[in-house]
């Protein structure tokens, strides 16, 4: 399960509402200084394998191998005067870099 919070769910809607609609892909792919890092993507539309998470008109998708890493984070989005950005809280990331953009469960 990925919960996505409700400020996230505004920040997607307000994106894919420029694009036309579609989803926001979740992914990990290997790299970063930890050794898995976050990959987010707009899509068009979502695949048969996807897990869907959030409303009809802010999807979050994600793919089967990156769910195994995801399962059970929450998805929320910051603003302040400095930056702005989504943030992942990810119960599955044992170690991260202090930049916060990469981990490793082991």
């Amino acid at each position: 399960m990925v919960q996505v919070t409700e400020k996230a769910s505004a920040r997607i809607r307000q994106i894919l509402a420029k694009e036309g609609g579609g989803g926001l892909r979740l992914a990990v792919q290997g790299g970063g200084c930890s050794g898995l890092s976050y990959l987010f993507k707009l899509e068009t539309k979502e695949r048969a394998s996807d897990h869907v998470f959030g409303s009809a008109d802010a999807k979050v998708l994600i793919d089967a191998k990156s769910f195994v890493f995801l399962d059970g984070l929450t998805l929320d989005y910051k603003e302040s005067l400095i930056q702005s950005g989504f943030v992942i809280d990810n119960p599955n990331a044992q170690k991260t870099c202090s930049c916060g953009t990469s981990f490793s469960t082991e």
